[in-house]
């Protein structure tokens, strides 16, 4: 499955968990996901982005080490279901704002923390989701840069 699919399935799922234990396991597999595409571009992405997709998939992959994997079947991975990415900015922006979501919805959580464990947890978390999307962030604006070369040249 391409990369735009598995992040609006993961933006659904995310907006449809219903507790704590779920919006964390959502957080997982998004986590999972900006650390499978990090590593796909780190691999074959453009040249710009290299450097910064390496430094995506080890901060998505503290991610889902402070989340602790969830109890899931490998079909129920989304991760393990990414074939291609397609544009690969397209593939970004939309990465970034799962991220979004994600710190977001983790605040929620933290928020309604009933021990100081979960709470200090998704603090974590909601730290790593950030600097991974910081890390989007530089390499949608490496993208433009490039467009903007081979524009102007």
């Amino acid at each position: 499955m391409d990369a735009m699919r598995l992040i609006g399935a993961s933006r659904c799922a995310l907006m449809r968990s219903g507790d704590a234990s779920e919006t964390m396991g959502e957080a997982w597999q998004a986590s999972a996901l900006a650390q499978a595409i990090g590593s796909r571009l780190a691999v074959s992405g453009p040249p710009e982005l290299r450097g910064e997709a390496l430094g995506l998939t080890e901060l998505a992959g503290r991610g889902c080490g402070i989340l602790g994997a969830p109890v899931h079947d490998v079909g129920s991975l989304r991760a393990a279901q990414l074939t291609g990415l397609g544009d690969a900015g397209e593939a970004l922006l939309q990465l970034g704002g799962l991220l979004a979501e994600v710190g977001i919805a983790l605040v929620g959580v933290a928020c309604a923390a009933e021990d100081e464990a979960t709470y200090w947890q998704c603090m974590e978390a909601i730290d790593a989701a950030d600097e991974s999307r910081d890390r989007v962030l530089e390499m949608l604006r490496r993208l433009a840069v490039r467009d903007q070369r081979a524009a102007a040249g």
